[in-house]
């Protein structure tokens, strides 16, 4: 036994047994968190913590929360961000056990007949786990450290998506205040038209005209005002908050366009160089190329075991007692004579090259979703400039004008309603096409670091005709 223990903590010692970090393997996603967001992110665990957090997300709410605190609030206060977390902290304790000799049996056996008391005691160690466990922790290693790239895209993927709904939400109020507005002017003309029309100066045709078009934007303000409920929701839902927290405030407009965008680039090497998921498959892939080496090496046996063997006897003849000792080893070796290991072999070696397949599958889709996110960041740029310098100063000239001529009698009231309906219609294209543009950047830059692929509906927004998703009249 004493040789079957020696050999344990021999193992224990070459191996290099891990021990537990701290944070839970927290350090690289704080620094990548700090570098990239440049963001705090806390791993809850325990009361002491969760009040931490609970008073900084406080903090942020007591204000209008933009983009950037939403962001905050999302990293401290997401639990399904948390979880990920603890998914890297199950990662540690899997790389520790595989550092560690597996344990040994223990059996004991007692016989009794003919006067004879036998008790044998065996301890089991596992020689081919002993062999193999320096092998064993640098894969677990391996494992350790590709789990900490996934715990850092899902950081990366919880700031894009708090973005994401950031700016649908804010997009939404914001068209809800404009609609608000659109329908007073329409509210009044169409009770101008009314007392005109009581006072014989303004036909039925005209009556109807102006009530149909009051109607109209109500119903576009009805369906905005769902829309930023539902949106304001998911925001919600992104930065973890309920009860008495619902009552948070928001801007009420999208930040201003850029003056310039990023200009054409190598993004492509960019993104196969920085992309944290892609590094994660790459250390998995390193772990798998491991373990098909490790099973190659153990194919032809599949089980060494060495037990350290002691068994007492007492022998009783009429008042005399003996009792005799017995010490030995027992070594057992199993062959896998049927497949001589083939068959796992095979499975490894499969395994392996589906691993193989998948990476460069995601490096040609990563390479795509870069060159579309730029297209995308690009034309949805122009288009907001394009509302932004010429689309909607030339509405304003021609509202004025359209005035103008209807005071001088020059213009009809269908005209003049026509001409409202109009300039409604664009205001609402622009703040949707700046609402686009902003998240066809965030799609982008989720295209270079990761973080879970962008909205695709948003090229065929870009790719749609200007204004074709306004007030819709």
């Amino acid at each position: 036994m004493k040789t079957v223990l020696s050999l344990l903590f021999a193992a224990a010692i070459l191996g290099g047994c891990a021990s537990f970090t701290e944070d839970g393997g927290m350090t690289p996603v704080v620094a990548a968190a700090s570098a990239d967001l440049k963001q705090d992110v806390v791993k809850i665990d325990g009361s002491e913590t969760a009040a931490v957090v609970r008073d900084r997300v406080r903090a942020k709410l007591a204000k209008p929360i933009g983009l950037g605190d939403a962001v905050q609030v999302a990293l401290l206060n997401n639990r399904g961000l948390q979880a990920d977390y603890n998914a890297l902290g199950i990662a540690e304790t899997d790389y520790v056990a595989a550092t560690l000799p597996e344990s040994p049996t223990l059996s004991i056996e007692r016989l009794v007949g003919d006067g004879i008391l036998e008790i044998e005691r065996r301890l089991v160690a596992d020689l081919l786990s002993l062999a193999t466990l320096q092998k064993r922790s640098e894969i677990g290693r391996d494992r350790f450290e590709a789990a900490g790239y996934r715990a850092i895209q899902a950081t990366f993927r919880t700031a894009a998506e708090t973005r994401r709904a950031w700016i649908r939400a804010v997009a939404s109020a914001e068209t809800v205040g404009f609609l608000e507005q659109a329908r007073l002017s329409a509210e009044a003309a169409a009770e101008l038209t009314r007392k005109l029309g009581a006072a014989g100066t303004a036909t039925k045709l005209d009556q109807a005209r102006a009530a149909a078009f009051h109607a109209e934007v109500s119903n576009d303000l009805a369906r905005a005002r769902l829309k930023a409920t539902i949106d304001r929701e998911a925001l919600t839902r992104q930065l973890g908050l309920w009860g008495g927290d619902l009552g948070y405030r928001i801007p009420t407009r999208l930040p201003s366009l850029p003056k310039s965008v990023r200009s054409a680039g190598d993004f492509e090497t960019q993104a196969i160089l920085r992309r944290v998921d892609l590094i994660a498959d790459r250390l998995e892939l390193d772990a798998l190329a491991a373990s098909l080496g490790l099973t190659e090496a153990t194919r032809y046996v599949s089980a060494v075991e060495l037990a350290g063997i002691s068994s007492t006897e007492w022998e009783k003849d009429g008042r005399e007692t003996s009792r005799t000792r017995r010490r030995g080893l027992e070594l057992e070796v199993r062959v896998p004579i049927f497949d001589l290991g083939e068959t796992g072999v095979r499975k490894a070696r499969e395994t392996y090259m589906q691993a193989v397949n998948r990476l460069i599958e995601k490096a040609v889709a990563i390479r795509s979703e870069v060159r579309t996110g730029y297209v995308a960041y690009r034309a949805t740029y122009d288009i907001a400039r394009q509302f932004q310098n010429r689309i909607l100063p030339l509405r304003r000239i021609v509202s004025e004008q359209a005035v103008l001529e209807y005071n001088g009698m020059l213009k009809d009231v269908f005209t003049l309603l026509t001409t409202a309906r109009e300039s409604a219609a664009s205001n609402v294209g622009a703040i949707e096409a700046r609402r686009d543009f902003l998240l066809a950047a965030v799609d982008f830059e989720t295209a270079l670091v990761g973080g879970g692929s962008g909205s695709g509906p948003l090229v065929a927004a870009a790719a749609a005709p200007a204004g074709a998703g306004g007030a819709g009249h």
